[in-house]
């Protein structure tokens, strides 16, 4: 049980950084005990068991290894909501979000052993298989099914918002009143500061690396929930003087050509966070902002012109603190 006697236990700052999910996992926790160190375990766990399809034995390879098959797989309860919500989104952002992608994902292999571009031939025979209208969900029995034997899923794109639904939960679970989590692009925070403000969290550079001491290039500020970056800078190859980034377009299986360099979600769940700031990348500014309304998330956006647009929610909670950049009104 949760220790909740503060008379003699007065709340301590405690502080982890690590390594989970392939990226960087920091904590910051404000609490009576140490509970960081048991985060990392958990964040292990569910990658392993549950997302990774580099993992044979995750729910994720199962479902793959049963289209192969033809049958249909049991789903934790868990994993039924992350595929219900990466169905709901690929609706409602007809297809820019697909967790199909994975016949295309795993051709251009980024951050794996043989990232390069694949050929074109390539390319269009792995298209057809990527159409989440194949992915059935049975909420009744907790099971999913692919249609087609070659299709297959990569919830890469939940993976690091739903680590950090499950660490806030973890810290709520051991008695934690104020958190902050980061798992590579996605931040979740819990319960003001112990000096009452709002988290101050630093929007990335996408010109800068994560080294530099001035990396940010604005900052957002937040009391609780949730923030993901997709940009263009995270997964990355170089090949004949092109930069292919990791953001493919399902109805191209190319990496997404617009304007931006990057978008930031603040949404009530990581997970949600995380699939909308992939969706809204693939589908660019203008079109990006029916969806976030219907969510209640809000967002911002970076373009190569140096210009950042925010949604109306954030207009007192971020600023930029970079020259570099200029804040523009959403028309």
């Amino acid at each position: 049980t949760a220790d909740t006697s503060t008379s003699t236990n007065s709340p301590q700052e405690y502080s982890k950084t690590d390594f989970v999910m392939s990226t960087v996992l920091s904590e910051k926790i404000y609490g009576t005990k140490d509970v960081t160190q048991d985060i990392k375990e958990e964040l292990d766990k569910l990658e392993k068991e549950q997302l990774s399809w580099r993992e044979d034995s995750s729910i994720v390879s199962k479902i793959n290894a049963d289209a192969q098959k033809g049958t249909k797989t049991k789903l934790d309860s868990d994993m039924t909501s992350w595929v219900e919500d990466s169905l709901e989104l690929a609706k409602r952002s007809n297809g820019a979000f697909d967790p199909t992608i994975y016949p295309l994902s795993s051709l251009w292999d980024f951050g794996g052993d043989n990232q390069q571009v694949p050929a074109r031939e390539e390319i269009d025979a792995f298209l057809p298989y990527v159409n989440y209208q194949d992915l059935a969900l049975n909420d009744a029995d907790c099971t999913a099914r692919l249609a087609k034997e070659l299709e297959a899923v990569d919830l890469g794109a939940a993976g690091k918002g739903a680590a950090c639904d499950a660490a806030l939960q973890a810290y709520r679970d051991a008695g934690v009143d104020n958190a902050v989590i980061a798992v590579g692009g996605s931040i979740g925070v819990m319960g003001r500061r112990l000096t009452q403000e709002n988290w101050r969290i630093s929007v990335r550079d996408p010109d800068k690396s994560v080294d530099d001491s001035d990396a940010g290039m604005g900052v957002l500020e937040l009391s609780e929930g949730f923030v993901s970056t997709s940009g263009v800078y995270e997964k990355y190859f170089e090949q004949d003087g092109i930069l292919y980034h990791h953001l493919l377009d399902p109805s191209t299986g190319y990496p997404v050509e617009n304007n931006l360099l990057s978008v930031s979600v603040v949404a009530q769940t990581g997970v949600l966070s995380d699939l909308l700031s992939t969706a809204c990348f693939v589908l660019g500014l203008d079109n990006s902002l029916s969806v976030l309304e219907h969510y209640d998330a809000q967002a911002i956006f970076i373009t190569r012109d140096k210009e950042v647009y925010i949604t109306e929610g954030l207009k007192d909670r971020f600023t930029v603190s970079s020259q570099a950049y200029t804040l523009k009104e959403l028309q």
